[in-house]
């Protein structure tokens, strides 16, 4: 699932296609909102919470969320030979398409598409924690957040966007390992959980402007790009210990299948 590095690159790119623009085109394909046109409206701007895209456009925001398969994609106008831009996705994927004079931003198995009042929008995203990436980042209300709950597990604690926005399955293996803690560790017994919120931030904001994720320092391909995160059965970087892996489920979504844990057993021993 796409995590909020890479949704603030979605934003950017979007942002270079949208913001500031006449829409020449509207086609949302959803059927709630099919029947929405906003040709004609300037984009007044493009944002990223969490895992959510806003696109505000006379005075409504287009919500989406990719989910697990979503993604976004800007095509030119025009091929060099003038002729309309095959898109690199299958056209019955795409669930939003709006263009402008410079570019169209298609909107491939999008999880979530819907329109909203901007005075609406709380209802969308006023849960969210601060945004590790947004300009209301705040590490003392995300610990707080945090610690409200201290007999949760850490792991699902990291996961919960409602402490902090932008941590997904990824992350939230990886910042495990750095801070040595095993994920079923319970919240309030995480030795240096500001430490812990710090590092989210830093590893985020060392990521958000890349294509490939690196969460070593190391190059971001292949196993040099991951501590633990689907590296089981291999040694681990630190001790040379193997890697492991398991899975958490979440007691308060029972029907959502368990997300999957890596850890090293030496390094993050669960006491």
């Amino acid at each position: 699932m796409p995590e909020g590095d890479t949704v603030w690159r979605q934003a950017k790119l979007l942002r270079g296609a949208l913001a500031g623009r006449v829409l020449t085109g509207c086609d949302l394909r959803v059927p709630a909102f099919a029947t929405v046109d906003f040709t004609g409206s300037t984009v007044d701007r493009v944002e990223s919470r969490g895992k959510h895209l806003l696109v505000f456009v006379a005075g409504q925001v287009v919500h989406s969320h990719l989910s697990v398969e979503g993604i976004w994609e800007v095509y030119p106008p025009v091929s060099r030979g003038g002729r309309p831009v095959r898109w690199r996705r299958p056209a019955h994927t795409a669930r939003a398409v709006l263009s402008t004079a410079v570019g169209t931003a298609v909107g491939f198995s999008l999880g979530l598409l819907e329109v909203l009042p901007e005075s609406g929008l709380a209802d969308a995203v006023g849960h969210l924690g601060p945004d590790l990436l947004g300009p209301d980042w705040d590490a003392a209300e995300a610990l707080r957040r945090l610690l409200a709950a201290q007999e949760r597990p850490v792991g699902l604690a990291l996961l919960d966007q409602r402490n902090l926005a932008g941590v997904g399955n990824i992350y939230r293996n990886e910042l495990c390992f750095l801070a040595r803690v095993h994920p079923d560790t319970p919240t309030g017994q995480v030795p240096d959980l500001p430490r812990l919120v710090d590092l989210a931030k830093r590893l985020l904001e060392a990521n958000k402007d890349r294509p490939q994720r690196s969460t070593t320092g190391g190059p971001a391909t292949g196993d040099a790009a991951a501590w633990v995160y689907g590296l089981a059965g291999k040694p681990c970087k630190r001790c040379g210990s193997i890697i492991r892996h398991g899975t958490q489920a979440n007691p308060a979504f029972p029907a959502r299948q368990p997300r999957d844990l890596y850890f090293c057993p030496s390094c993050q021993p669960l006491l």
